[in-house]
């Protein structure tokens, strides 16, 4: 049966959201791209400590990871919850009043929001300290290159903390608002980015002939590369999808010698993932094969599987039906990546979708802006999930 949050902590946390709205709309104004957070991590941190964690780390993974924690002294969970602290390189339309003041970069993921709904825990936690273990906050950089989770996840200050859980979210337009999306197993794609880097040698371009040109070869990637996922045998969908194709340099002159190709790989198995890239390898190397050329290949924006058991989707809609929240398990996962899965490495991880309503613009899209009347519902959901675990153990 959904227990209603008590009245006292309807209350706080109402009085809350006008702080949190404000310190949204600062992160919304002031966006840095990935590996370049320094303001806002120093935003964030002023904002944290009036609320005397027992320890704030800072300088986290690539440099500007946030970790803030409150220890009860006793043995139990440490509970971490995680938001995305980065922005995206996209030109922002709208016309609010708290627009980027950063030409060209913009929170067009949510990032801002997800942002301020975690750091809207932290007076939460000093009013109710956890009676046994740690409650935490992650404030990540770098998602949207695939680099933050990991670095967070190979910083050994990070790993010595040993949490017992990691939750993150993120919004999704186009679902009712305040909608919980659960899935168990896969919940967002692998991807990757592939650079197929062609070789020969050029020439002059009234001699063409003394060339070895990549034309013909980055012809038949083009065609061929597209239908490759009908030719490998995989347990689920995959998708291969070219983003990107140049020829030699902008010359009259010169008969080209170079080209380059990036493909981005997804797949919803990670044995299918790795099947992916070999039959892309194969195929490529034969065409150069063929070709006389040299080729390489280089790997960027790598994400991982982010995916949940069944104990932890069990547990997120525990904490849903909790509050009365609507839910909905999805049959099918979401195309889209998220670097998340890294933190299975180390901890029990958790991970679900927040609707931002229906009529809200797509994530990435120049006039998407984060739903205030969403900052209520992670901050419920989270404090959720925090009272079942510290009433597990």
């Amino acid at each position: 049966m959904a227990k209603e949050i008590s009245s006292s902590d309807k209350a706080f946390i109402s009085s809350l959201l006008p702080r949190l709205k404000a310190l949204r709309h600062h992160l919304h104004q002031y966006p840095e791209l990935s590996g370049q957070e320094y303001g806002t991590a120093a935003y964030l941190t002023s904002f944290i400590q009036p609320y005397k964690p027992t320890e704030i780390l800072k300088n986290l993974g690539s440099g500007t990871g946030i970790v803030a924690y409150w220890d009860s002294g006793k043995p139990g969970p440490f509970i971490l919850f995680r938001a995305e602290i980065d922005a995206l390189p996209i030109d922002e339309e709208g016309n609010f009043d708290y627009c980027s003041n950063n030409p060209g970069i913009s929170h067009k993921c949510g990032h801002d929001g997800h942002t301020a709904m975690v750091a809207g825990l932290a007076p939460l936690i000093q009013r109710n300290p956890p009676v046994a273990g740690k409650a935490g906050l992650l404030f990540q950089p770098a998602e949207e290159t695939g680099e933050g989770a990991f670095a967070i996840v190979k910083d050994e200050r990070f790993r010595r903390l040993k949490p017992d859980y990691i939750f993150g979210l993120h919004n999704l337009p186009g679902y009712p608002l305040g909608q919980i999306v659960l899935r168990s197993g896969t919940f967002c794609a692998a991807s990757g980015g592939m650079r197929i880097i062609l070789v020969g040698r050029t020439s002059h371009a009234a001699e063409p002939e003394k060339a070895i040109s990549p034309m013909a070869c980055m012809i038949n990637l083009l065609q061929s590369l597209p239908a490759i996922t009908n030719q490998i045998q995989t347990k689920q969908a995959t998708q291969l999808t070219v983003t990107h194709a140049r020829l030699g340099e902008a010359s009259f002159g010169i008969t080209p010698g170079t080209a380059i190709l990036h493909v981005t790989l997804r797949a919803y198995d990670k044995n299918d993932f790795d099947a992916l890239i070999k039959k892309v390898e194969s195929l490529a190397n034969e065409e150069a094969q063929k070709s006389g050329l040299k080729i390489h290949f280089e790997f960027k924006e790598a994400f991982p599987l982010t995916a949940n058991s069944e104990n932890m989707t069990s547990l997120i809609q525990t904490a849903s039906e909790k509050r009365g929240f609507n839910f909905i398990k999805k049959k099918e996962p979401f195309r889209w990546s998220e670097d998340f899965g890294h933190y299975a490495e180390i901890a029990q991880t958790g991970f679900f979708g927040l609707g931002a309503g229906e009529e809200v613009p797509n994530l990435h899209h120049p006039q998407y802006d984060f739903p205030d009347a969403l900052l209520g519902y992670g901050i419920r959901i989270f404090k959720s999930l925090m009272e079942i675990l510290g009433k597990s153990k």
